[in-house]
């Protein structure tokens, strides 16, 4: 537990409060192994609550956004619950499509009970294979050919009839019918010859008119039997048709009534059944096209006949399964998760293949997305994935609002291409979608787009800590103790766990509170566990997890490694003893990745008569960002409010980070800035045993910063490479005190006396130490006394005023064009 005892203002820091270690004979084990498992997470009792309520809504729009850092457990819980959930709720419906007959590019959807879809797929392919057989045997039957012969037959008989007549008529007109390779023709015939063409013109010429008319007349008559001729054919085709309609019709509709009872009061598969039967018997004869083409590269007896649903001619009568139950899955909802959302993979997409040089598709290219294999269940997306995919946000929308699965490709969404393409019927949608990022994200959903708020209605806001208290310290240990039992681990000793729970501690960056980033403290636990193992030990010890905490930052030190060895050289100045004027050391954090440490950077202050002007350098090379500048304006308020009142605000000053060549953001160094520009302006040197942390407003009050742990070892380590002294130390805000968890060295040093950390609470508390002067306070009389840093310093500044009055009077233009 922390003491909250108050510190004495400018005072050390004792050495057990900057290390509020746990104890581990206060935990009540020895090791992990005699603790109970514990389901689920502690601390995140809010968030649990909004997932709840999100698996129990059955309204469409109560879908959710769990936010939260990456490492609190919040994926691994939402599975876990709605998985849980999942199981208690009824199987979804399964979804088919197949073909429209009347319009093939509108392929029809199939709404069947769950399982139903994978049977009739396999009952279609039966009868398929089943009506090959069949009709093969049909066709090659002898009553079939007996009757198929009997028409052609019948209507060869009747052209020949017809031909016969007339031949007959012809001849008993003295006219041969010959046919010849132009055709058939007719000729006179005279005295049992043909007349050829050179007789025929010696002929009379009334003889020759005889002929000719004669001839005529015949030939008309010979051209309407033959006109007659493609009628007849048609008439046999028919009769054929009528044939395959009438032998076919039974054998089809024998087939398809199995099929029928297999599916016994499913109104859809019947409806569909119905227009297959009807397609069937009217395109039965490609059953025979197939088997003589099968039979031609196969032999007689193909095997293929067997199996003839895989011949692409019959995929009109296939089924399309898009979802399915099989018997083996398990009951309840589907619990589904698309790692990579693409617009593709969450509404499904339309295949295409190439034949012949061009691109064909059909329904049985048409494939599922994640959207249908989570209907009637719960889709869990990555929110930035999500958003990152072109037209998959704006796809996933469109599906929630209109309740359907609408397949659409990109091209078509961009109107980049004009190919005609399938329309499938959309699939009615009914599922929970919730999707899982940080917090900014969900700040710039609910701000840029109208349309989030009305889908996503619920939020799921995972804690990033848990109050440090006698309870939760024993839930935490059951935590690290199922953590190392799922993962294989050796069993966690009483002191270990202490020694997790420090580090926690220090995640939560406040003494109060155990951090609830479960992922790196299950990092550290396997790294532990590996060092034990090395060690040839049963259980993981407190120096192991130490272990795993100094390599950790070992790996990870490089360029903070290289920095101190910059100061060490002095090619980055920095003071660690000594005092200097208008000079103090400002402390800072850099973030590289998941690693931060402290660093110290040498602020520095120049003061002379001007306008009542503060310039800030870094932010007029645009190194500085907005919070900085924020800062910096502060200090002007702070000393034109404190200092010199009732004359002319006649400051000109400037304030720089030396050898700082990057950006410069944040106000935790303001109290530092400002702590330079006051001994610029009294002449004091400040104390460069020190370094400075802290943020300050206009009333001179020193406010918490972020980071304080690293800032104060950054600076130790500065002063540990130049040499302990003693006398060197960090202040630090008062409002920090309580974010503390050191690291065990600098604690150390800070029991040995030859470091120090000091909380204050005003600026003048802070120029107390630094100056080692009193700060000084306004008598009655309004003045502070002179010897004080404040008195020099307002001194200082009512010179700056009288000089630049008199400046004024003598004619000339005041600094920066103010008036006088």
């Amino acid at each position: 537990m922390t003491d909250h005892a108050q510190t004495d203002p400018g005072q050390p820091i004792a050495a057990n409060r900057l290390r509020p270690a746990c104890d581990p004979a206060s935990l009540g084990f020895a090791t992990t192994a005699e603790l109970e498992p514990i389901e689920g997470l502690i601390g995140q009792d809010r968030a649990m609550e909004a997932i709840r309520l999100a698996a129990g809504m059955r309204a469409s729009d109560f879908n959710l956004f769990v936010q939260g850092p990456p490492g609190t457990g919040r994926r691994a819980s939402v599975d876990a619950f709605l998985g849980r959930h999942a199981a208690t709720l009824p199987e979804p419906d399964d979804w088919a499509y197949v073909n429209n007959f009347d319009a093939p590019h509108r392929p029809r959807a199939l709404r069947l009970p769950p399982g139903v879809a994978s049977k009739l797929k396999d009952e279609m392919e039966d009868v398929v294979d089943d009506l090959a057989i069949d009709i093969a045997a049909l066709f090659e039957s002898d009553d079939y050919q007996a009757a198929n012969r009997a028409i052609n037959e019948e209507f060869g008989e009747q052209q020949e009839h017809a031909m016969s007549e007339f031949a007959e008529k012809a001849k008993s007109e003295n006219v041969a019918l010959m046919r010849t390779p132009m055709g058939i023709m007719l000729a006179a015939i005279k005295d049992g010859e043909v007349v050829k063409t050179d007789h025929f013109e010696t002929l009379p010429e009334d003889e020759q008119k005889q002929i000719e008319e004669k001839i005529g007349r015949l030939q008309a008559e010979l051209s309407e039997i033959l006109r007659n001729a493609p009628k007849l054919d048609r008439d046999r085709r028919r009769r054929i048709e009528a044939l395959n309609a009438e032998m076919l019709g039974e054998v089809v509709a024998s087939r398809l009534r199995e099929a029928r009872d297999a599916f016994a009061g499913l109104d859809a598969v019947q409806a569909y059944l119905a227009t297959v039967e009807e397609d069937l018997i009217g395109n039965a004869e490609m059953f025979l096209v197939v088997m003589q083409q099968q039979q031609q590269a196969d032999g007689p007896f193909p095997e293929s006949v067997h199996k003839a649903h895989s011949n692409p001619v019959f995929q009109r009568y296939m089924v399309n399964v898009m979802v399915t139950r099989e018997e083996d899955d398990a009951h309840g909802a589907p619990l589904e998760s698309e790692d990579l959302p693409t617009l593709d993979r969450l509404t499904g997409r339309i295949e295409h293949a190439q034949q012949m040089g061009a691109l064909f598709t059909n329904f049985m290219m048409i494939k599922p997305g994640a959207l249908h294999r989570a209907n009637g269940g719960y889709l869990v997306l990555d929110a930035r994935r999500l958003l990152s995919e072109p037209m998959a946000w704006p796809a996933l929308k469109q599906c929630l609002q209109s309740e359907s699965i609408t397949i659409t490709s990109m091209g078509e969404r961009l109107s980049l291409v004009s190919t005609t393409s399938l329309e499938p019927d959309p699939i009615p949608m009914n599922l929970r979608v919730v999707l899982i990022g940080d917090r900014m994200l969900y700040a710039l959903l609910v701000t840029l787009d109208p349309d989030f708020g009305e889908l996503f209605k619920l939020q799921a806001d995972f804690e990033e800590s848990i109050e440090r208290s006698d309870e939760s310290q024993a839930l935490f240990a059951r935590v690290i103790g199922m953590r190392a039992t799922k993962d294989g681990l050796h069993p966690v000793s009483a002191a270990g766990v202490a020694r997790l729970m420090d580090e926690a501690v220090r995640l939560a960056e406040d003494a109060s509170k155990l951090s609830l980033h479960l992922g790196a403290l299950g990092d550290l636990l396997r790294e532990a566990d590996y060092y034990a193992g090395q060690n040839r030990r049963d259980q993981i010890e407190a120096a192991d997890v130490d272990m795993a905490v100094r390599q950790a930052d070992r790996r990870a030190a490089r360029i903070k490694d290289r920095m101190r060895e910059m100061v060490r050289r002095k090619t980055i100045l920095i003071d660690t003893g000594g005092a200097r004027v208008g000079q103090v050391n400002g402390l800072s954090v850099i973030g590289l990745g998941g690693y931060r440490f402290g660093r110290p950077s040498r602020i520095t202050a120049r003061t002379r008569m001007g306008g009542g002007e503060l310039i800030d350098i870094e932010r007029e090379v645009e190194l500085g960002g907005p919070l900085h500048s924020k800062g910096v304006l502060i200090l002007s308020g702070y000393l034109s409010a404190t200092y010199a009142l009732d004359v002319p605000y006649s400051l000109q000053a400037s304030l720089v980070f030396e050898q700082s060549y990057g950006g410069v953001d944040g106000d935790s160094a303001s109290a530092a800035e400002l702590f330079a520009l006051i001994s610029s302006l009294s002449g004091l040197p400040i104390d460069q045993g020190f370094g400075v942390t802290g943020s300050v407003n206009q009333n001179g009050e020193i406010q918490a910063i972020g980071g304080v742990n690293e800032k104060i070892e950054g600076f130790f380590e500065t002063c540990l490479d130049q040499g302990l002294t003693g006398a060197q130390g960090v202040m630090i805000p008062a409002a920090n005190v309580d974010h503390l968890m050191l690291r065990q060295d600098v604690v150390d040093a800070v029991r040995d006396g030859t470091f120090r950390v000091i909380a204050i609470r005003t600026i003048d508390e802070g120029l107390a130490v630094l100056t080692g002067r009193d700060p000084g306070t306004r008598g009655a009389d309004g003045v502070y006394p002179p010897d004080s840093v404040n008195g020099l310093a307002e001194a200082r500044l009512r010179g700056f005023a009288d000089q630049r009055l008199k400046f004024a009077q003598a004619g000339n233009k005041p600094p920066n064009g103010q008036g006088g």
